[in-house]
């Protein structure tokens, strides 16, 4: 089981992209805890990233919404969360 905690920008930007929306929550919530519980691949599509986000990590919530987080001394931190372009910029 891995630990997960929230960075303060993935916060905001959770409130501000996704909380108005409760079908994003949903997928949010079902998908965060298949991440939490070990899961990986097509399921949530965790992949590493490279750019100027290399040494992140991403995965999928749904079609065009995706969390992007880093590990550190073996927690994940959440730092974004929000479509392709919000994210990925």
């Amino acid at each position: 089981m891995r630990r997960v905690k929230r960075h303060s920008s993935f916060k905001k930007n959770y409130k501000k992209r996704i909380a108005g929306y409760p079908k994003l929550v949903a997928q949010f919530e079902e998908k965060t805890n298949l991440f939490i519980s070990g899961v990986s691949g097509y399921t949530i599509y965790d992949h590493p990233l490279t750019g100027k986000l290399v040494g992140k990590r991403s995965f999928s919530i749904a079609n065009d919404c995706r969390v992007v987080y880093e590990v550190v001394d073996d927690i994940c931190i959440f730092i974004d969360i929000g479509s392709h372009n919000q994210v990925y910029r």
